[in-house]
């Protein structure tokens, strides 16, 4: 029995397997004292009843019952402290075990930041980002070049461009004005080109006519 005691309390194991050992006991205890609790309050209740039921004819048992009463109830003040202090311990004991919990938790997530930052540190990731920074800044750079034409880099005079672009405009419109001036006035009474081809032929078919006419003339 002592050896089972030592090792409960002093021997080596778990925590947390200990912790959750020491709060199903404590749960248990708890049940006993309200089961307890529970008899102790029916108890009360039947001795009120025999003290009421022989308070006018028998006095003797109205005023033993009423001392059973009295004992029953400290009793049950004595175990309502014992259950309230359980309870306590109880809540101390998970919130301890909670803690502890987090606690490695979080232990283990610092472990396992440590190794992924392992010998990291912020001038080093100062140092990488300027790098990158800078890399960046050339691949910017060379995109520009690649994609500006080859003539990108010569110094151009707007102003030059817009002058030229005024002359060439008031050359076409030169060019516009004096197509005008060639082309032909086309008048109602003259013919038409292809009158004119047509004009010769209408006049030999004429002439022929003409000389039909006459032959008809001299046969009569």
């Amino acid at each position: 029995m002592m050896a089972s005691f030592m090792s409960y309390f002093g021997g080596r194991r778990d925590p947390k397997q200990t912790a959750r050992d020491a709060i199903v006991t404590l749960r248990q205890q708890l049940q006993m004292i309200e089961k307890k609790e529970e008899y102790l309050q029916k108890k009360i209740d039947e001795e009120v009843k025999k003290a009421k039921a022989n308070a006018v004819s028998n006095k003797a048992v109205a005023t033993a019952a009423l001392r059973r009463k009295k004992a029953s109830e400290v009793e049950l003040d004595r175990l309502a402290g014992t259950r309230l202090q359980l309870e306590m311990q109880v809540n101390t004991l998970e919130s301890a075990n909670l803690n502890a919990e987090t606690m490695a938790a979080m232990k283990k997530a610092s472990e396992a930041l440590g190794h992924i930052h392992g010998n990291m540190t912020m001038d080093k990731v100062d140092a990488t980002m300027n790098k990158v920074n800078e890399q960046r800044e050339l691949a910017n750079e060379i995109a520009d070049a690649i994609s500006n034409p080859m003539y990108s880099g010569a110094d151009i005079d707007e102003e030059e461009l817009k002058a030229e672009l005024d002359e060439l405009e008031q050359t076409e419109l030169n060019d516009r004005l004096m197509g005008a001036d060639r082309a032909p006035i086309h008048t109602p009474a003259g013919p038409s080109r292809v009158e004119e081809s047509r004009q010769p032929i209408a006049v030999e078919d004429d002439e022929e006519a003409q000389l039909k006419e006459l032959q008809a003339a001299l046969a009569m």
